[in-house]
């Protein structure tokens, strides 16, 4: 593993924790060179299905534009980084447990809502502003009083 500071190949792992529920394999490395330490997530690489846009393009599933979405609806707002992965997490197991080879990005749009509903109200609302196309004071009304009833809001999705 090549340093991404100073670019040496000689690292060592410090520490290597596993976590069965997520298939990852996360390492604490430090540069022989520089002796700076970083992390390395190893992930079991499995197919997900491609997405298929509301204009009917084709495109490949993109974690970190799907992580880029959920990090801008929470800008500012306390959520560790670490729920968020947890979150994609949770998106990417539903998509490969459709067993689809596409899915169109609506569903995965709505799996997003309900994973920011569960990790920050305010991320959710400006989320769904964006993903609804809200255009008048009454669209805010509704996804507010969604948040507030969660009955309401699982019917939606």
């Amino acid at each position: 593993m090549r340093c991404p500071f100073c670019q040496n190949e000689d690292t060592q792992v410090v520490d290597t924790r596993s976590n069965p529920e997520a298939n990852v394999i996360r390492r604490r490395r430090r540069c022989a060179k520089c002796d700076k330490r970083f992390t390395t997530y190893e992930r079991v690489e499995l197919r997900l299905p491609r997405l298929i846009k509301k204009d009917g393009s084709r495109t490949d599933y993109d974690r970190d534009k799907l992580v880029g979405s959920m990090m801008l609806a929470l800008r500012k707002r306390p959520v560790a980084t670490e729920a968020v992965d947890a979150a994609v997490d949770r998106i990417e197991e539903k998509l490969r447990s459709l067993g689809e080879r596409e899915v169109q990005t609506g569903r995965v749009g709505d799996l997003v809502m309900r994973e920011l509903a569960r990790l920050d109200k305010i991320a959710y609302i400006r989320f769904a502003s964006v993903y609804r196309s809200f255009e008048t004071p009454d669209d805010f009304r509704e996804a507010v009083q969604e948040v507030k009833s969660p009955r309401r809001r699982r019917r939606a999705t």
